[in-house]
């Protein structure tokens, strides 16, 4: 992406950010929508509704009123006592009627504010609400006038239930005196009895338009209080936030010192945790990649000096071009083409792009091929490499690489082995694997790097040095192929006594042990 084009980029990304919401309001909506929806609920719940509750729930302690009674009929006592506890309790008019419809007047118990003078239009009413209790199975429900259920003989209804009683009539308003009456017949003992209950409906229009101011003062009140929270909320929420992203632009600049101190909630903490183990990793990282550069620069500077030097020798001075020289040459050359050769590896392994293909093979030959690769720096350099092996053992694996791997550790031993110039190969067999170590006499690793020797930047020896043989990068390349091979390997190192490094594979089968030992010094084994 070039300069402008980046500009570009990060100006529009800049305005679409500028122009998305942030906490604090996203807050504040959430809170309002929460207090609208609340705010309708009650409305439509208490006063909208609060007519429909009303009237059922005085329905409803009609009905209780009746069963109660009815559980009584039969016994006089009894039933004088429930007419007078529900009379009170549920401030309601009661009638119960003996013998009917033989004797729709013989009223046995009544708890109402009728006088002696209304008795007769109050017999002939009963006889009205009978008949339509007959009429409707028994039990009969009604929405009636107060004004004129009290004033005279008819019955004024404004709306009934006929086919169903034991429902509260659907009136939805009513501007006048009202009342709901309910009635029904019960057969006890061979006597018909008609228990009459009515309770009058008090409007409730005066209590509605009280709800209603106080609707809207509450929702203002609440409203306001969105505001107030909101800004609070967002305030605790966003403050670490912020911070955090300040930090997070310093470490993008690459300051990698950026601190995310996380105070607040657990997630905060946690973000602020991971962003800060995140930082030391990259700063890790970046150091670690510094230094690669400057070892691998240093590796291709060298050779690439000599090919240089060497070559201008042969072409301006006379007689210099002799075999000696010329090997030189092709011995940096080949020490470039195997540095790029295995930084190539590393990247494909890491990518993914080279793939195991597995083989059964024996490792035990594989090791003992690898050893003829050193002959010429055991002849020249007078190093000393052992192999000892309890068996033939074969595995499932790729040879190839498990080659590599070889090869690396004991390169690897090679350059950091002590003045004795000792390299040890060893191959154990357990019931289900196979081991190799190899053990070099070298000054050892501390503790503190052994959890990082397998990085592949990583270096104990900061100042670097050419490796006597190899490119410097084997542990690293092991490290991965190790890895696509799912096998345990590791390290065991102590200050002044050197360093061995192992990995193990499973037993392709299980193999006929014999002791043996093979040692290679002066070019043979």
């Amino acid at each position: 992406m070039s300069f402008r084009a980046e500009k570009r980029f990060d100006k529009q990304y800049s305005m679409n950010v500028k122009w998305k919401l942030g906490i604090k309001w996203k807050t504040w909506m959430i809170l309002v929508a929460f207090i609208i929806c609340v705010l309708v609920s009650i409305w439509v719940l208490q006063v909208q509704m609060l007519n429909f509750f009303y009237q059922n729930s005085r329905f409803y302690d009609l009905k209780q009123s009746a069963e109660d009674i009815t559980a009584t009929l039969g016994d006089d006592r009894a039933l004088r006592g429930a007419v007078e506890e529900h009379s009170e309790k549920h401030t309601l008019d009661i009638w119960v009627l003996e013998s009917v419809p033989e004797d729709v007047n013989k009223m046995i118990i009544t708890e109402t504010n009728v006088s002696a003078e209304e008795m007769e239009a109050e017999n002939h009413k009963m006889a009205i609400i009978y008949e339509h209790t007959e009429r409707n199975g028994g039990k009969y429900t009604a929405t009636v006038s107060s004004e004129k259920f009290w004033s005279g003989p008819t019955v004024e209804v404004f709306e009934d239930n006929f086919g169903d009683g034991d429902s509260v009539p659907k009136i939805r308003r009513y501007t006048e005196e009202a009342g709901t009456l309910y009635s029904r017949i019960e057969t006890v003992n061979g006597k018909r009895y008609m228990i009459v209950e009515y309770t009058s409906l008090t409007p409730i229009q005066t209590m509605t338009t009280t709800l209603k101011y106080q609707f809207w003062f509450i929702g203002g009140a609440m409203i306001l209080m969105a505001f107030v929270f909101a800004a609070i909320i967002s305030k605790m929420i966003t403050k670490p936030l912020v911070k955090m992203n300040d930090a997070a632009k310093k470490l993008a600049e690459g300051n990698y010192e950026a601190d995310f101190s996380g105070k607040g909630y657990r997630e905060i903490n946690e973000l602020a945790m991971t962003l800060n183990y995140a930082s030391r990793e990259l700063a890790k990282t970046d150091n670690l990649q510094k230094e690669l550069i400057s070892n691998i620069s240093h590796d291709l500077r060298t050779p690439l000096t000599m090919i240089k030097g060497y070559s201008e020798v042969i072409r301006d001075i006379p007689g210099e071009n002799t075999p000696e020289n010329i090997q030189v040459i092709i011995d940096e050359t080949t020490r470039l083409s195997e540095l790029v050769n295995d930084m190539l590896d590393l990247s494909r392994i890491q990518s993914g792009t080279r793939k195991p293909e597995y083989e059964t093979f024996s490792i035990t030959d594989t090791v003992r091929d690898t050893l003829t690769r050193y002959e010429k720096l055991i002849m020249q350099d007078g190093y000393k490499i052992d192999f000892i092996a309890d068996g033939d053992a074969s595995v499932v694996a790729d040879r190839g690489m498990i080659l590599q791997v070889v090869y690396n550790l004991i390169n690897n031993a090679i350059n950091y082995t002590g003045e004795d110039k000792q390299v040890s190969v060893t191959q154990t067999i357990t019931e289900a694997t196979v081991k190799i170590s190899v053990s070099d006499t070298g000054e050892g690793i501390t503790e503190k790097d052994l959890s990082q020797i397998w990085d592949r930047y990583y270096r104990v020896d900061k100042m670097h040095k050419r490796a006597t043989i190899g490119t410097g990068l084997g542990l690293s390349i092991v490290k991965e192929i190790l890895e696509v091979h799912s096998a345990a390997f590791g390290v065991d190192s102590e200050l002044g006594c050197g360093s061995t490094f192992w990995f193990e594979l499973p037993l392709s089968e299980i193999p006929s042990v014999i002791n043996a030992q093979y040692v290679m010094e002066d070019g043979e084994i």
